[in-house]
């Protein structure tokens, strides 16, 4: 069947064994917090803060780096290709040892290297600027207090040398993003004030040159989050500008904009100005913008845009969502395959055709082809893909997780 399917392609001038390759050399960077809600080994972690919220208490939460890692590795077996970590700075392995966010050192992420290792994957790093006694008050590169903008700047220069240390020992640059909760909850009167002071500290975080084949500097945007519903400093316009500027990877995460709001358009218009691009997929439904990711319209038009542009070499596509409501495996392995197939779809598209119906305003024939690609047997090259990577098909992904929630996590 997958090679009557590879032939009706054909006929339409796309080489399918192509796009199967693309698809396998394109990692993932799983986000480590679906597995524990974002709670961390901090020694003193506590509740979520700064405008993040988990809900639903689905059994079986990871309670230890040993059981995380564990449940990284299933998901990784149920997810094919070959993917990444993307690790946040409160996930260090600090063995009961109070260590502040300034302080964190190498050292404490070194056995998450060795990990990485181990497992044959590439790890990107996060630095953490939520849920500290020093954030409480809705600030941190931004703040009014020297003091606390200080403690947020050494925290993220940490964060930059670990990225770096990532990268050079596992031979694969690591993205180095930063994210702020800045913002305020009702009518704001010196929005610039706390813009230039987010610049500024931006300027110290980054003004050591780090090597680019060890550390990728990225910043990410938000439109507004609990607490912070009629100011967000680091708005998209201002991130855009800066990462312009400055030539850093630009973060777009889809859950970050207005609910109506999509991301696809943007991408072909920044990266223009920007070096690279770091995708954090996640799905928004009305002010929650960290729902598992769907083949839906919006992750497809998202990898369309990649493909289309032909700008995935310089895209880092992650994923952003923590539900616990559901089986924590179930969220990381569903949310994966679904952006797999959404770019599988865009690399299926009869992009020649479909340029050169375009340039002619053949728009009848261009129309005709997108819908005809819909109704193609796509769903067969991604069972062959499954097969080819070693990991279940679709019928069989349920059963996986289901059996492994027996073995493992109904007795947590």
């Amino acid at each position: 069947m997958f090679d009557q399917v590879k032939e009706k392609y054909a006929e339409l001038g796309v080489d399918v064994e192509n796009a199967l390759e693309v698809l396998a050399s394109t990692p993932i960077s799983l986000h480590c917090w679906q597995g524990d809600d974002v709670g961390g080994f901090e020694s003193d972690s506590g509740e979520l803060g700064s405008g993040l919220a988990v809900t639903g208490n689905y059994p079986g939460k990871a309670r230890s780096i040993a059981e995380l890692r564990q449940d990284l590795e299933q998901a990784l077996s149920l997810i094919p290709g070959t993917h990444r970590l993307n690790l946040h700075a409160i996930y260090g392995d600090f063995d009961g040892e109070k260590v502040d966010r300034n302080e964190i050192e190498v050292k404490h992420f070194q056995s998450w290297i060795d990990w990485c290792k181990d497992q044959g994957i590439g790890m990107d790093f996060n630095s953490s600027c939520f849920s500290h006694s020093k954030a409480e008050d809705g600030f941190t590169l931004s703040s009014p207090d020297a003091g606390t903008r200080q403690f947020w700047i050494e925290h993220c220069q940490a964060s930059r040398k670990i990225g770096a240390a990532i990268g050079e020992q596992l031979g694969s640059s690591c993205v180095t993003n930063i994210w702020v909760p800045d913002g305020m909850k009702d009518l704001t009167v010196d929005r610039l004030g706390y813009r230039k002071r987010l610049e500024s500290s931006l300027n110290e975080v980054l003004a050591e040159r780090l090597n680019p084949d060890f550390n990728i500097d990225a910043v990410e945007s938000k439109l507004f989050g609990i607490g912070s519903e009629s100011f967000v400093v680091g708005s998209h316009e201002f991130y855009m500008g800066y990462a312009m500027r400055e030539q850093t990877a630009l973060c777009l995460d889809a859950g970050h904009f207005h609910p109506t709001e999509g991301i696809a358009d943007k991408i072909s218009a920044v990266m223009m100005f920007v070096p690279e691009l770091l995708l954090h997929v996640s799905r928004g439904v009305r002010w929650d913008s960290d729902h598992v990711v769907l083949l839906d319209d919006q992750t497809q038009a998202i990898m369309q845009e990649l493909v289309r542009s032909d700008v995935l070499g310089r895209t880092h596509i992650g994923l952003d969502f923590f539900d616990a409501s559901i089986n924590r495996i179930a969220a990381w392995a569903i949310g994966t395959r679904a952006a797999q197939k959404s770019l599988l779809l865009a690399l299926l598209e009869p992009s020649k055709r479909l340029r050169e119906a375009e340039l002619a305003g053949d728009y009848t024939t261009r129309l005709a082809l997108l819908e005809m690609n819909k109704a193609l047997p796509w769903s067969v090259v991604w069972e062959e893909f499954c097969q080819r990577q070693n990991s279940p098909g679709e019928v069989d992904l349920l059963n996986s997780v289901k059996d492994y929630e027996s073995a493992v996590l109904s007795k947590r």
